[in-house]
């Protein structure tokens, strides 16, 4: 059963801010300024500050990576900016947590995206070249958050992909808020086969369930496809040593 509780409006009596550091702010200008998260941002529900690293960088040429101690092959981010930009957003307000986009971290999830969704302010720093150096990772970071196992060019569409799924659950942004709590991995659940008209294409018709007009049949129909499809496609959902990690 789809649990509905999870959108509680006690919990969003604020904005949600969420920051995103980044060497490359043009390449999350497009996904955080259309469809849903641009009309979030446009009625108030979030607030989105992208910062750019570079002129927190050292020198004249605002560097803002170096070469590896000890050798290999490229390039790692310095501590220095990265220092200065987050000390310089904590003198302005606190965050909840201050998460970093990494390979290694732990799988972003659902589940962590409604956790993330009760947050007040949260800072997202967008790694690049090899990574950032460890001593950030020691000090400064509070969670660490991979979308897959697998390696981008920098942490950017990450973040991207961290800030649409949680901007969606906040209060208002959707039209319809319950819409958000059937969707997949939702209880862990993958989401049952949707529909649309034409109820007869060529041939391919909709199951007569959902054209009977019974909430009680059609909602019994959607829990036993949502458990079988993920039973099928998704088994590691429902026994979790099954998973990879």
């Amino acid at each position: 059963m789809k649990n509905y509780n999870i959108l509680n409006n006690d919990y969003f009596c604020h904005v949600m801010r969420i920051d995103i550091i980044t060497v490359l702010p043009s390449l999350l200008e497009s996904p955080l300024s259309h469809s849903i998260i641009k009309r979030a941002r446009e009625q108030s529900l979030v607030n989105i500050q992208i910062h750019d690293l570079r002129p927190y960088g050292k020198g004249k040429y605002r560097q803002t990576d170096d070469y590896p101690f000890g050798g290999g092959a490229g390039m790692v981010m310095m501590i220095e900016p990265i220092y200065r930009l987050i000390e310089k957003l904590k003198k302005e307000r606190s965050y909840d947590e201050i998460i970093y986009t990494t390979p290694d971290g732990l799988p972003f999830t659902q589940k962590e995206a409604n956790r993330l969704s009760c947050l007040r302010n949260i800072i997202l720093l967008c790694g690049h070249y090899k990574g950032i150096d460890q001593r950030i990772r020691d000090h400064l970071i509070t969670r660490e958050l991979s979308i897959g196992d697998y390696v981008l060019s920098g942490g950017e569409l990450a973040a991207a992909v961290v800030t649409d799924a949680v901007v969606r659950l906040l209060p208002g942004v959707l039209s319809d808020e319950t819409s958000a709590l059937t969707d997949t991995f939702q209880d862990n659940l993958l989401a049952p086969p949707i529909y649309t008209r034409p109820a007869d294409f060529r041939g391919w018709k909709v199951p007569e369930v959902l054209l009977s007009g019974d909430p009680a049949k059609i909602t019994e129909w959607e829990e036993k496809e949502s458990l079988s499809r993920t039973e099928r496609l998704r088994p590691d959902l429902l026994d979790p040593t099954m998973g990879s990690r």
